[in-house]
Formats: C-alpha cells, structure tokens, sequence
C-alpha cells in the first residue's frame, strides 16, 4: 500500500508534544488510522481500535484498566463509541500524571458534538480535524503557502494549466484514499457501501433518529443543492419534513463529516447581509456519486451541476490547505440583498482579507471579479489595508494580474505539481 504524506502529520505531532492529549477526528476512511498507526510507530506508542467488538466490551466495562495496561503514548481509534465514560477515565489518568502526549483519540463524528460523550477534555487536548486527501497531498507536494496571499503585496503563485478535464476527473473522484486508486466504474460501489457504513455505524448507533429514510434523502437534496445557501424552509418543503428535523438532521450530516458550511461574512459596517449560511458537502466525490453524474457529464457547457462541484471542489480543497496552517484564518461566504455575491472569503486574526471567485470558465476575464472589486473599495474606504487579494479560480491556463490587487488563476494554483519558488 502506498502511504501519502499528510500534511497535518506535523501539527498533530506538535500536539502530542504539548498537550496531554490529541483528539483527531475526521470523516471515517479519510486516513486517520493510518496516520495514527504511523505517529504511534515513530513514537514507539501502542494503538487498539474499538471497531473491534471484544475491544470496545473491555473499555466500557472497565475503562481505567483498559486505558492503564497499553503501552503510553496510546491511539484509541474510534474513540467515540466507547461514550462518555472511556474519556471520562482519559481525563482522570492525565489529571493523575499530566505528561504530554499520553493519549491520541481518533473518531469518525465531530468529537465535540456527539451526544454520548459530554466531556470535552478541555485544558487537556487539542483537537485536530483531519480531512479527505488533498490534491497538493496526491501530488506529493508541499501545502500551499495561503499565508503568502495575506502579505503586502500578495504573493501569489503563477498556477499551472490543467486541462478542463482533468478538473472534472479530479472532482468526481473526491479525496478518500481508498477512492483515488480504483477504476472509475469501481467508485459508485465504494460509495455506496461507504454512506451504508456511515449511516448504521455512526448515525443509526449514536442516536436516535427516528425517520432514518429521510437522512440519505437529506443527504441527496444537500449534493444537489451543494454551493448553495442553505434554506431550511426549502429543504422542509422539498422533501415533506418539518424545519425542526431538518435542522437536526443536517447538524448530525455535519457531526458526521459529510457535509459543512460556510458562514456569512460581515462586518458591522457592511450593512444588508444575508445571514445564511453556504452548504457544501465534504468531499466532491461522494457529491457526483449521490447525483449520479460522471466526468462526462460535467462536460457540456449546459450541465448545471459543473458550476456548483467546482466551487465546492475549490473551497475543499482550500479548507484542506488550512486546516493545517500555523495562521488562524476564518471561512465565509458573502451575498447581500442587492444581490453581491463573494463565493469565499478568507479573514485572517489581524482582519486581513482575500476574496476568491471560483468559475467554470476557460476564458476568465475581469468582469467575473466586479463583485470583489467591489468589496476592495470598500474596504479601502472603510478599513484601508485589510483588504489584501482577490483572486479568481477558473479552468483555463491565464495567471495574470487584471487590476489593483486583482488577480486570474488556474485552480490548479491549489495544488502546485513542482515547487514554486519564494517571493
């Protein structure tokens, strides 16, 4: 089996040096046990997983000993089905000798939001997410340096022509390692054994979801509707539900990593946001999957679904890149209600901004950055020199500057297949 190098390898690392314990949690099959059996063996640690049925009846009948007798430091993959009572003894043992790196918890559900488990290990743990492979992890390059976008002026890497194809190709097939080796006609049944296995394992076992039909219904009408504001009353209508389920149902889609949100960007002096949220699923593949649509079929310039899978294809991968960075930058999206729409927009702490346009276009021009033209000016006139980059992600091969901090790029510009030099 071939082992992709992680780029969230070294923060989990740094966490297991500085904290008693490391929460890594992220969508099942996305690398975590891999990832964990590997820091385990470089540290000379121990790893069990309670996926196994005798494993996880021996932690929740005597969590203490079963914690006590392996080997420290110690993985516990999964650890989220062995409920409230296995982190509870987590928190006694590291309270009793609060040495670093004592324990690496691995879960498939969001470990803050799983109804089973109220103790969240606060003071004691860093919790890290780890997501699908990203396209720079595939091509064995380093992460992109999204950091450098921020400076002043923006430092923004050329990008590499990629043709159109190949985004679609790259899109249909997702992140999911076990996904990016097999033939194409094997991933629709990888697909759908693995949505089974998240269902029942980690939804139908962890709670208590009565109408279990409607969540791949939910599940579909959330792939079609990925890139787009999340309507609640909508989706209530569409699929025959009341707004209280569906509000739940989606928050378990998200404890469960299958779908996220993009929060709205504002400010208080940006007047007349829309407060709703942008819905994307995790991981394109699994989007192409539900909607059944091929490379082929994203194509032809009618195909409504092209659009949508790139931009959430894009805004993936970017959350790829910063779910490892050493900056703390935020995630959001803009629109306003006379209709000014921003598909990313990326604050740092300081209050820096990049704006990001993503299209699925060939022939980019700067008409298709007026709305971030927009948001520069303001922004210059309000809070001069927060605003840093806009930047367009397209599919055609120009790298060029259009205007005053404005720049065309290749979405490829994510995933640089050689080195792209400083400066």
């Amino acid at each position: 089996m071939v082992i992709v190098e992680r780029h969230l390898r070294s923060n989990l690392n740094e966490a297991l040096d500085a904290f008693r314990v490391a929460v890594l949690h992220g969508a099942r099959q996305c690398g975590k046990t891999t990832l964990a059996r590997l820091v385990m063996e470089e540290r000379k640690g121990s790893y069990t997983t309670l996926d196994d049925d005798a494993t996880r009846e021996a932690a929740l009948n005597d969590p203490i000993t079963f914690l006590a007798e392996h080997p420290k430091p110690l993985a516990v993959d999964e650890v989220q089905l062995g409920g409230d009572r296995l982190i509870r003894a987590v928190k006694q043992l590291v309270d009793v000798d609060p040495t670093p790196g004592r324990f690496l918890l691995t879960g498939s559900t969001n470990f803050l939001t799983v109804p089973t488990i109220s103790e969240s290990l606060a003071g004691r743990a860093r919790i890290l997410r780890l997501w699908p492979l990203s396209q720079a992890e595939l091509a064995g390059r380093p992460p992109v340096a999204i950091d450098r976008w921020f400076g002043q002026p923006a430092r923004i890497g050329p990008g590499e022509h990629t043709e159109r194809r190949d985004y679609l190709d790259r899109v249909c097939r997702g992140g999911y390692p076990e996904v990016v080796g097999l033939a194409s006609r094997l991933r629709d049944d990888w697909f759908d054994s693995y949505l089974e296995t998240v269902f029942r394992r980690d939804l139908f076992e962890l709670t208590d979801i009565r109408r279990k039909a409607v969540i791949p219904r939910l599940l579909k009408w959330a792939a079609a509707a990925t890139a787009t504001e999340l309507n609640v009353t909508s989706i209530a209508r569409d699929i025959g539900i009341d707004r209280s389920t569906v509000v739940s149902y989606l928050e378990w889609l998200q404890t469960v990593f299958l779908v996220h949100v993009l929060p709205q960007w504002s400010r208080n002096y940006m007047s007349r946001t829309v407060r709703r949220p942008k819905l994307h699923l995790t991981d394109t593949g699994i989007a192409a999957n539900l909607l059944g649509i091929d490379p082929a079929g994203l194509i032809p310039a009618t195909a409504t679904a092209t659009g949508p899978l790139l931009e959430t294809f894009a805004v993936n991968e970017v959350a790829r890149q910063l779910s490892h960075s050493t900056d703390r930058v935020g995630m959001f999206h803009y629109r306003d209600y006379p209709g000014r729409e921003i598909d990313l927009v990326l604050e740092r702490r300081d209050g820096a901004i990049v704006a990001i346009e993503i299209k699925a276009t060939s022939s980019p021009t700067r008409g298709h950055l007026s709305q971030v033209g927009w948001l520069r000016d303001r922004l210059d006139s309000i809070a001069p020199g927060t605003f840093r980059a806009g930047i367009l992600l397209h599919t055609g091969p120009q790298s060029l500057t259009v205007g005053d901090r404005l720049h065309l790029r290749p979405i490829s510009l994510l995933w640089p297949t050689r080195a792209v030099p400083p400066g």
